[in-house]
């Protein structure tokens, strides 16, 4: 399983499982509900009915994220004997950008953009629920290069990774979904520590 922003989980199966969180006309509501929310007075019955609209919306997308993780945790758990996931530090890669008043951070809206992407995504959920499913099942392989590394030829480089759907081995060629070939380098165990080795 190759978990990711655009594509939740890859299976090395060619299998592309998305989380499914608000659709369009609800994310235009609570968008166009948290700027009512801005204008109305503090303290407010107007304000308070708003707030719970908000809130509410907000559950729903949580519920979602929840029955999907359930359901595709249950599904890969009765599918496969072993599962092998990335071991990847959640906690270090949603920390906050901002920095300090010295020394301020850079690009921040767009890490905490990619932090709430990561957290929608329910990266740590999945592995958890998989192993309490899945007791002693689930290996944790580490993540070095298995996005650069190609699953045919073993060849690695950055290069062969022309965008977030698309890897294009340099060396043989071999051309498939990025998220695909990386699973298939974890479902192998094929974890690299250095470039050519």
């Amino acid at each position: 399983v190759d978990r990711g922003v655009a594509v939740s989980a890859a299976l090395s199966t060619g299998e592309l499982l998305r989380v499914p969180g608000l659709t369009v006309p609800e994310r235009e509501r609570l968008r166009r509900l948290e700027r009512k929310l801005a204008r109305a007075c503090r303290g407010s019955e107007r304000r308070t009915q708003v707030r719970l609209a908000a809130a509410r919306l907000r559950a729903r997308e949580t519920d979602r994220l929840k029955d999907w993780v359930e359901k595709t945790s249950t599904d890969l758990a009765r599918r496969f004997d072993v599962i092998k996931v990335e071991d990847l530090k959640i906690r270090s890669m949603t920390h906050s950008a901002k920095g300090t008043r010295d020394n301020p951070g850079r690009n921040v809206s767009a890490k905490s953009g990619l932090n709430r992407s990561i957290m929608r995504s329910g990266w740590g959920r999945l592995v958890g629920r998989l192993e309490n499913k899945a007791p002693g099942r689930v290996e944790k392989i580490k993540s070095h290069h298995t996005s650069q590394r190609c699953s045919a030829c073993g060849h690695v480089d950055g290069k062969s990774r022309e965008s977030q759907a698309v890897f294009r081995c340099t060396a043989c060629r071999y051309t498939c979904n990025a998220d695909v070939n990386a699973a298939r380098n974890i479902a192998a165990g094929h974890a690299v520590t250095a470039r050519g080795g």
